[in-house]
């Protein structure tokens, strides 16, 4: 048993759709969540940067604060690092796209699935690679929506303006005729209200944040390193860029109050 900390980030909130998933399936678990408000949204950003960005944070979560494994809570990250940082980080690196992956292709019927992510996620082809390995009869069709994230972190996650956005960007998975979509970025799943009105109750949304949870458990059962601890873990909110901001949204994101947010400056550690 392992008493040390789970390490999770995001380029801001989304992941901590994750970090509420994780913690109710492992509440006894301490958790260390950074949210890189200062650099985001890494969804517009080369990939080589997303990259030095994700290796920055993961080797201060590694070396720092001596984390047990990192949970990579966000999309394009994972497309952009994850086998970098499983590569040269000496503990467990977990990412969202392959367990978000198997879930959707277990929740279609038809055989019809999608994915919306950001532009960077979709356009390194990491979804199209992992549905097509584990299930190549499987229809693909992938959008980018350019726009969702920002929606999400303004609070805005119902109004008229992003259900015309959604109509727009989501046309293509109407016509493909899914009947599965996987909210490939961890702010999506704040707009599921408006993602089911535009798509139709028929639609099955899947989330990356609850399969992840499952598969971090997993890990930690499997590899002994889940804490044996009683009661409810410590957790540790960490951002990058205005801490008012990360408390008051990532609250209301969140489900509950955050507490005290830590400003995390990069500088201090170039």
């Amino acid at each position: 048993m392992d008493e040390r900390a789970i390490g999770m980030f995001d380029s801001g909130f989304g992941g901590l759709s994750v970090a509420r998933a994780l913690i109710d399936l492992a509440p006894n678990e301490d958790i260390v969540y950074v949210g890189d408000t200062g650099r985001y949204p890494y969804g517009p950003r080369p990939l080589g940067e997303v990259r030095d960005y994700s290796l920055q944070i993961a080797d201060w979560l590694a070396d720092d604060c001596g984390v047990k494994i990192i949970v990579v809570a966000c999309n394009t990250a994972s497309a952009a690092a994850l086998d970098l940082l499983q590569s040269k980080i000496d503990v467990p690196v977990v990412g969202v796209i392959e367990p978000g992956s198997r879930a959707l292709l277990k929740a279609t019927q038809s055989g019809r699935v999608g994915v919306i992510g950001t532009v960077g996620t979709i356009s390194s082809g990491a979804y199209q690679r992992e549905v097509a390995d584990l299930d190549p009869e499987k229809h693909l069709t992938c959008a980018a929506c350019p726009g969702f994230v920002e929606f999400v972190e303004r609070g805005e996650v119902e109004s008229e303006q992003l259900a015309v956005l959604a109509e727009r960007l989501l046309a293509p998975l109407k016509e493909a005729r899914i009947d599965s979509l996987l909210l490939g970025c961890t702010h999506y799943p704040f707009l599921s209200r408006t993602l089911l009105e535009v798509m139709g109750r028929d639609v099955v949304l899947v989330s990356s944040a609850d399969e992840t949870a499952f598969e971090v458990r997993r890990i930690l059962n499997e590899s002994g390193l889940a804490a044996a601890r009683k009661g409810i873990g410590k957790k540790a909110f960490y951002s990058s860029g205005d801490t008012r901001w990360f408390h008051d949204m990532g609250s209301m994101l969140f489900g509950e109050d955050l507490g005290e947010v830590i400003p995390l400056r990069w500088e201090d550690y170039e």
